[in-house]
């Protein structure tokens, strides 16, 4: 098996470099490229070209605009890289049998009610960012090539920034914290993302039936205020020396922001648990795993 990976340094980029390896010929590209392999989403043509090139068995994009308030002043770049290049990814795949793997997000759907969302439930983004992510899953579906997409929720890594690393932070710089309490969703790790996508990888090309749309988060729900209280916890249990004495709870309309989120963040997964045969890990699981990888770095 061939795979191009696109955007291989980004988070979930980056653990999919392992995850993929031991499936096949990996040819991993960030926004350099390398040779006269493109890597670059904003060039469509390069794109185009490279995969003409190359013949992949697979592209798995993990590549895209996700500066979410930047794209409110933006858009024009938002939707070339999350719509323009998803639709010339897609239809190069079409065209040489290819299997797309593309990432998707929960701000395609409009944050109401408490129901977990369904792969099929009503689409309404509140944000450019959402509306570029979902215009990008609907030319996938319209090129009718081969494809999982994996629609997921508050990615974070031990590589990079994330908000448990910012939350650790300030915790040691402040001694009272505010943070949102009314968005829900479940905290996903980006290892859980490439994990389960080599798993899917390891079916998918011999049950073609399988390709879709799933969801991809891990169990469990807490909000933006839990999280916090969650890491803060873990970091003490750790015997980090922390400033921080009380972590207020605050609405999000307490705390503006150009883009709006979604207040309710819940994925279903169970299409993906019971078309691929898995079961989810709880979020705590994953975030005590990360803290515990980047400790050293904390102190």
């Amino acid at each position: 098996m061939k795979i191009l990976l696109l955007g291989k340094n980004g988070q979930v980029g980056w653990e999919l470099q392992r995850a993929l390896a031991p499936l096949g010929e990996l040819i991993a590209l960030d926004r350099s490229g390398f040779g006269q392999y493109c890597g670059d989403l904003t060039d469509v043509k390069g794109l185009r070209d490279t995969l003409s090139s190359i013949q992949p068995d697979v592209i798995v994009n993990a590549a895209a605009y996700t500066a979410v308030d930047k794209a409110e002043s933006e858009p024009e770049l938002a939707r070339r890289i999350n719509t323009d290049a998803v639709k010339a990814l897609a239809e190069s795949a079409a065209a040489v049998g290819s299997w797309l793997i593309h990432y998707s997000t929960d701000y395609v759907f409009n944050g109401e009610g408490v129901q977990p969302w369904l792969e099929n439930s009503l689409t309404q983004p509140l944000n450019v960012y959402g509306q570029t992510k979902l215009e990008g899953e609907e030319a996938i579906k319209a090129s009718g090539c081969k494809h999982l997409i994996f629609r997921t929720s508050w990615v974070y890594a031990a590589r990079g920034n994330n908000f448990a690393k910012t939350m650790l932070r300030l915790a040691k710089e402040r001694e009272q914290l505010n943070v949102i309490n009314d968005q829900l969703g479940a905290p996903t790790s980006a290892e859980l993302i490439a994990d389960v996508t080599a798993h899917a990888l390891k079916h998918a090309p011999n049950h073609p039936g399988t390709s879709g749309l799933y969801h991809l988060a891990a169990a469990g729900e807490v909000s933006w205020h839990g999280f916090a209280k969650f890491v803060i916890e873990q970091a003490l249990n750790a015997g980090q020396r922390l400033a921080v004495k009380e972590i207020g709870a605050i609405p999000t309309s307490a705390y503006p922001t150009p883009a709006r989120r979604p207040l309710n963040s819940r994925l279903d997964c169970r299409k993906l648990n019971k078309t691929f045969g898995l079961t989810m890990p709880d979020w705590q699981s994953g975030v005590a795993r990360m803290l515990t990888e980047t400790q050293g770095t904390e102190q």
